[in-house]
């Protein structure tokens, strides 16, 4: 019996040593690889078949034209723009190649992130030309931007998969060549997708702002809107399944070629069901003379539509479908767009002002639904960020809760700029006629990391994301948000 348990005691430290070894091993092998103008690599391309599992590749920022397609087909990749956003611009090379023929860059490897990359003019031979192809499970694409292309990200049909997209940019996505078919970002049958804290405008050639087809949708705090371009649907989900939709401002522009806003289950309720849609705390703005705001697939479970503002036209219905069941209330519903007493709406700003019908007439959700809130706790800020929401009286409605100031808070804090915002190093803080007395940078757990006498900040240490600041001068404190590059 004792020697059994010498025996199994022996076994047991033989595999704690060998993984040890195994997690030494990955460790001192995984590579960071530098690509630039001034660097032994001057594009992805070259990069791209050295990396191993687990490596890093830092693009420096500058623009680079014309390189061939490149694939990621590793794992654990961290793929991520540095000393500002690189462009990664397609040209012909691309657009000609007749044997791959799928965008800038394809990820076959399986979590891959991507930080703070530009995606311009992908367009191949097929139309179907995305800034990221993916076909790896689990990508994870953060403040980057997308514009122009035939499409911004286009994920394949890919099982136990999770696409999390966030504060990242997609503008222009569509093909002429192919009305309809090319999006801004498309997502085919996967698990899950996360689409939070971005802004995805103006879609070319009738192609939607957002199409997914996945299991389980959260769209989260994000701008998704048609402002002058001839896009079609704003949000199309064709499949069903589960989707939650909080704290979003929802624009279909004049010159739209569809009829509603979101679209659900409208080419089948074929993704695994229930089929629920939970709809909470939007701001949906019509500026079409004609059209309707959510259109569901009849058999439906459930349609849940609580604390949205749904302003303009509706000359189509407000909701066109038959769910089984309906859980509709508190919402503020008007055919004019200039009854809701948004601060400006022809420059595009939702926010409430005093006067609002929005104001306090909301209800307290506490329902979770997937462990995503469908109270609003956060509020989206122009260029994808967001701030957080807090309450004052009762729940309004909308995207936007509205937060009454005193006269000397609205001038210290009109008077306090930081700029550039985003910045890749440098922080200037203006503080008007007052002196800076003192401003701290936080993480956005609340953790101090640094505090500062001058107006002039370096940030080169931060890692790219989001951080909190306050500015102080002698009339008071503000607060802001900043992001890294």
């Amino acid at each position: 019996m004792a020697h059994k348990r010498i025996h199994l005691i022996a076994l047991f430290q033989f595999r704690l040593v060998t993984l040890i070894l195994l997690f030494v091993t990955y460790s001192t092998h995984a590579t960071t690889w530098r690509v630039g103008p001034t660097r032994p690599y001057t594009f992805c391309s070259q990069v791209a078949p050295l990396v191993q599992n687990g490596d890093t590749i830092l693009i420096d920022a500058s623009t680079y034209v014309n390189d061939p397609q490149v694939k990621w087909s590793k794992n654990n990749l961290l793929i991520k723009g540095v000393g500002g956003r690189p462009i990664l611009r397609a040209g012909s090379i691309i657009a000609n190649d007749a044997v791959n023929g799928k965008g800038i860059f394809v990820i076959s490897g399986a979590n891959v992130t991507v930080e703070n990359i530009e995606f311009a003019d992908a367009a191949v031979i097929d139309h179907n030309g995305a800034g990221i192809r993916q076909e790896g499970a689990n990508l994870f694409v953060r403040y980057c931007k997308f514009s122009g292309n035939e499409m911004g990200i286009l994920c394949g049909n890919i099982p136990n998969c999770k696409t999390v997209v966030e504060y990242t940019e997609f503008v222009n996505g569509g093909s002429v060549l192919n009305p309809g078919y090319q999006h801004n970002i498309y997502i085919n049958h996967i698990d899950t997708f996360i689409f939070r804290y971005n802004y995805s405008h103006d879609a070319i050639a009738e192609g939607h702002e957002l199409k997914s087809r996945a299991n389980n949708n959260f769209i989260l705090y994000n701008r998704i809107a048609n402002e002058q371009s001839v896009d079609s649907r704003t949000i199309d989900l064709p499949n069903g399944g589960t989707t939650v939709v909080v704290g979003n401002i929802i624009e279909q522009g004049p010159n739209s070629a569809n009829s509603n806003l979101l679209g659900y289950g409208l080419e089948g309720l074929s993704n695994p069901g229930p089929h629920n849609v939970w709809i909470c705390n939007n701001t949906f703005v019509n500026k079409k003379t004609t059209g309707s705001f959510i259109q569901v697939a009849t058999g439906t479970d459930t349609l849940f539509v609580k604390n949205n503002i749904l302003a303009g036209a509706k000359t189509g219905g407000l909701i066109i479908g038959a769910p089984t069941v309906l859980d509709s209330s508190h919402n503020v519903i008007h055919n004019q767009v200039s009854a809701i007493g948004f601060v400006d709406a022809a420059h595009y700003n939702y926010h409430l002002t005093a006067n609002s019908p929005a104001v306090d007439a909301g209800v307290s959700v506490p329902a979770v639904v997937r462990g995503y809130a469908l109270q609003a706790n956060q509020m989206y800020v122009d260029t994808c960020q967001t701030e957080s929401r807090n309450l004052y009286n009762q729940v309004d409605v909308g995207a936007f809760e509205f937060a009454p100031v005193s006269a000397q808070e609205e001038a210290v804090k009109s008077a306090v700029q930081v700029f550039p915002n985003p910045s890749s190093g440098m922080l200037h803080v203006f503080t008007g006629e007052e002196q800076l007395e003192r401003a701290c940078i936080f993480d956005m757990a609340g953790l101090l990391l640094g505090a500062f006498s001058t107006n002039d900040i370096h940030i080169d240490d931060l890692d790219s994301g989001l951080y909190l600041m306050t500015v102080q001068t002698k009339k008071g404190t503000v607060a802001l948000k900043i992001m890294k590059y």
